[in-house]
C-alpha cells in the first residue's frame, strides 16, 4: 500500500479492537475509532493517525458524524470498515429464554454492522472501492445449547456479508466475515478462568487477518467466512 488510507474501526477500544486499531496504525493506516466507554480509551496510545470520536452508533446522527470524520481527509480516503461491535449471550434453551434476548442480539450484532456499513458505503463508492470486515462466529458452524439467540444473530451477519459482497462486487467493494471461537481477551479470561485457552482466537492474529483483508493483498477475497482459530 503506497498511499495512506483510512479505516473506520467500530469497537476499536475493546479487547479485540485495541489490537486491531494498534496493528492498523503500525502498518500505515489512518484509523477512526468511535467510542462510548471512556474507561476503555487507555487501551490505545496516542498516535498522529488515530482519531477518536465519541459516538453512540445506534444514534443515526452520531453514526453519520463518525463516518464523516473517517471520510474527511482526501489524502487518506476511507477504504476500510471493520465492524467489531457485538455481543454474546448464552443461557437456557429457547423455550425458557425471553424473546427480548433475541431482539437484543439482533440489534447489537446485525443492526449495528448493517447501519455502519450502510453509512460508509456512499464514501466507498465515491472513492476507489474498499473493504468491509464483519465479525461472525465459528459457532454458526458448530452451535451450542443455550446459544440460539447469539448464533442466529451471527448467522445473520454471515448472510449480510454474503449479500453485500454480491451487491457491491462491481463497485470494487469487498465484504468478508471472520469466524473466531472464544477470543482471548481480559474479559473472557475473567469470565472463564478455568478454561483451556489453547485454541482461543488471539487478538493479534485476528488483527493481522483483518489487515490482510483490508489491503490490496486481499483483493481476491470477498464473500468469504474465514475461520480465525488459533492452533498451537
Amino acid at each position: 500500500m503506497t498511499a495512506i488510507r483510512t479505516a473506520l474501526v467500530t469497537g476499536g477500544t475493546g479487547g479485540l479492537g485495541a489490537a486491531v486499531t494498534t496493528h492498523l496504525l503500525e502498518t500505515g493506516w489512518r484509523v477512526v475509532v468511535p467510542w462510548v466507554a471512556r474507561t476503555e480509551l487507555g487501551r490505545l496510545a496516542d498516535h498522529p493517525r488515530l482519531h477518536l470520536v465519541e459516538a453512540d452508533l445506534s444514534d443515526e446522527t452520531q453514526l453519520r458524524q463518525a463516518v464523516s470524520l473517517a471520510a474527511a481527509e482526501e489524502s487518506a480516503p476511507l477504504f476500510g470498515v471493520v465492524n467489531l461491535v457485538g455481543g454474546f449471550t448464552s443461557g437456557p434453551r429457547v423455550h425458557e429464554t425471553p424473546i427480548e434476548v433475541l431482539d437484543a442480539q439482533l440489534d447489537l450484532n446485525v443492526r449495528t454492522a448493517y447501519a455502519v456499513t450502510r453509512a460508509a458505503l456512499p464514501h466507498l463508492l465515491a472513492g476507489s472501492g474498499g473493504s468491509v470486515v464483519c465479525m461472525s462466529t465459528a459457532a454458526t458452524k458448530r452451535p451450542f445449547a443455550g446459544g440460539a439467540a447469539y448464533v442466529a444473530s451471527k448467522a445473520a451477519v454471515t448472510a449480510l456479508v454474503e449479500t453485500l459482497a454480491v451487491e457491491y462486487a462491481a463497485d470494487g467493494v469487498r465484504v468478508n466475515a471472520l469466524l473466531p471461537v472464544v477470543i482471548d481477551t481480559p474479559a473472557n479470561r475473567a469470565a472463564m478462568p478455568d478454561a483451556n485457552r489453547r485454541s482461543w482466537s488471539q487478538p493479534a492474529e485476528i488483527a493481522r487477518v483483518i489487515r490482510f483483508l483490508l489491503s490490496d493483498d486481499g483483493a481476491a477475497v470477498t464473500g468469504a467466512s474465514i475461520p480465525v482459530t488459533h492452533v498451537g
